[in-house]
């Protein structure tokens, strides 16, 4: 009833449960004093030549105390509880958080936006109920029964073992149900991300939705998602009704077997008719703190279906990365193998030398294995045999934040975030003067547009929307020349941006490359013609490497591509002239 690995989370957090329990227990103790005080009370009142006045204050100056008691052990049990949820909430969306962060630039690449978000949201809120209610509830409920058991067979060991016995088919009914439960708790938190992932999705594309008219189909679509929800959020609650009756009957039946049980001890036994009464009021007291944990469990079983999630991605493994700087030298494949599913390899033997200044490219049709290699340069895929080196230095053995501190990516999708133009800037570098900022803006001719717009300090809109694709990609561009990186990746750097965007950005690169190492990768071949050496890609497979000029030569596979890509283009412009 338990998961330990879910247990282990906690951490030191997990003394936080102890002293609750402990703090349970000692208000149990009070309920049995004043449960005492007041049965010892009606036999001094019941006796024969009246009730001593002077024990009834005494008994009753117990009674308070223990009732202050009880009052300060709930409370503070409150406290802890209280305290325990918040910091296992807060530990684990830093667990959350930092492993996204120590993932690097693969991130949470194979996850949905919206699954990590409500499974990092509400799935850590699922958990502080599970470890602040449930955890604490459930050694409570196995201690709990013992210590009136210890107490009670004092007084008549039969109707002791009787509750007693019964008190596990609480357990065991949680335990049927649970069964039945773990299935539908786990399809309850897939129906429900996989609902946030097709809500975010249909908002996304509402635009294309609407230009397609197919806004109504996907309507219906997402309103049978939130049937298939509903419908599932009851049987959730349908399991919860019955498994909560079903722990009433024992609860209540258990408890009226040990009333009856000691009525009959009164009768036959010669009980005492007070310390009846005294077990009669305490027999309840034997199944409450397990009825209580059986309602517990079912925020247990939807914390545990959560935290499975979290799991999860806190037990993906780090990517290897060492402590080594590096010292500068050539970039380079070395016999690299790759796949993404361990049997359709996308690399095989790829070799490739990137040197400190030049530019080189990396082209081939699509599929062939160009992001990959981004990827493996990046360091946020690592290659199934060979392996990368930057200056005859493997990328495990180098410290990640200096290798991070030497390469800088521009690509078709580079993400500015939403804050002030100026903020871009000073998040690639924070050393950055503006006298910098503005000399990079008017390298990718960007100065002017934004002096027009407001300056450095005007608001770049969520998702870049105040800005066209072209203005997105220069922007992008400027902010990683500021940086001054070693070593530049141009990934589709060019693709749906106009004519004056892309001249820009060429330029760009090639002055660049005079002084850095610049590595592009473009499906269109024009782009790469002045590039010092291409890597030409197919199946995978390094198949031609050299100058534009010996590729063509050649008369490979790149050239019979660039005159199919020529050919296309040129009857392009034959068309629209």
């Amino acid at each position: 009833m338990i998961d330990k690995r879910l247990f282990r989370l906690l951490g030191e957090n997990r003394r936080y449960i102890f002293f609750c329990v402990a703090l349970q227990l000692a208000g149990l103790a009070a309920s049995l004093t004043v449960t005492a005080c007041l049965c010892r009370a009606i036999f001094l009142a019941v006796q024969a030549g009246g009730p001593d006045a002077a024990a009834l204050a005494g008994l009753a100056a117990a009674a308070l105390a223990a009732m202050a008691a009880r009052y300060l052990a709930a409370r503070k049990a409150g406290d802890l509880r209280d305290l325990l949820g918040r910091k296992a909430k807060q530990d684990l969306r830093e667990k959350v958080y930092d492993k996204i962060v120590r993932l690097g630039a693969r991130g949470a690449d194979g996850m949905s936006m919206a699954g990590l978000t409500q499974v990092a949201v509400e799935g850590v809120e699922q958990l502080d109920l599970y470890y602040s209610a449930y955890l604490p509830q459930f050694f409570y409920a196995m201690l709990a029964p013992l210590a009136l058991f210890a107490v009670t067979v004092w007084i008549d060991w039969r109707v002791a073992a009787v509750l007693l016995c019964c008190v596990p088919l609480i357990p065991l009914s949680i335990v049927a149900v649970s069964r039945y439960a773990k299935g539908i708790f786990g399809k309850y938190w897939g129906k429900y991300t996989s609902m946030g992932d097709a809500f975010l999705d249909s908002v996304q594309g509402l635009r294309e939705l609407k230009i397609f008219q197919a806004d109504a189909a996907r309507h219906r679509r997402m309103n049978a998602a939130g049937e298939d929800f509903r419908r599932i959020t009851m049987k959730v609650l349908v399991m919860q009704l019955a498994s909560a009756t079903i722990m009433d009957l024992v609860a209540y039946g258990g408890a009226g077997a040990g009333v009856a049980l000691a009525l009959q001890g009164v009768v036959q036994r010669g009980l005492s008719p007070f310390a009846a009464l005294f077990l009669m009021l305490v027999a309840v007291e034997f199944f409450l703190p397990l009825r209580a944990f059986g309602s517990a469990f079912h925020v247990a079983m939807n914390g545990v279906s959560s935290g499975g999630k979290i799991l999860s991605l806190l037990e993906q493994p780090d990517l290897v990365w060492g402590d080594k700087v590096p010292q500068g030298g050539e970039l380079r494949l070395e016999g690299v193998d790759f796949s993404y599913d361990g049997t359709r390899e996308v690399l095989r033997d790829a070799r490739m030398v990137f040197p400190e200044t030049g530019l080189c490219a990396i082209v081939g049709a699509s599929g062939c294995g160009k992001s990959t290699v981004v990827g493996l340069l990046l360091g946020a895929l690592r290659p199934d045999a060979g392996r990368v080196t930057l200056g005859a230095a493997p990328l495990q053995q180098l410290s990640r934040e200096a290798y991070y501190a030497r390469i800088a990516v521009v690509s078709y999708n580079t993400y500015l975030f939403n804050t002030t133009v100026r903020q871009n800037f000073l998040l690639a570098r924070p050393d950055v003067t503006e006298a910098q900022i503005w000399q990079a803006l008017e390298r990718v001719d960007l100065a002017a547009f934004v002096r027009g717009r407001g300056g450095l300090d005007e608001l770049i809109t969520e998702e870049a929307a105040n800005l066209s694709g072209g203005q997105r990609q220069r922007l992008a561009l400027a902010v990683n020349l500021a940086a001054d990186k070693d070593i530049y990746i141009f990934d589709e750097a060019t693709s749906n941006i106009d004519i004056e965007s892309e001249t820009v950005i060429l330029q760009e690169i090639r002055a660049l490359a005079r002084r850095k190492s610049v590595i592009l990768i473009s499906h269109r071949l024009a782009n790469v013609v002045p590039a010092d050496r291409i890597y030409y890609l197919e199946a995978g497979r390094v198949a031609e490497q050299g100058a534009h000029a010996e590729l063509l030569r050649l008369g490979g596979g790149y050239a019979a591509l660039f005159e199919a890509q020529k050919q296309l283009e040129e009857g392009y412009r034959e068309e629209t002239a």
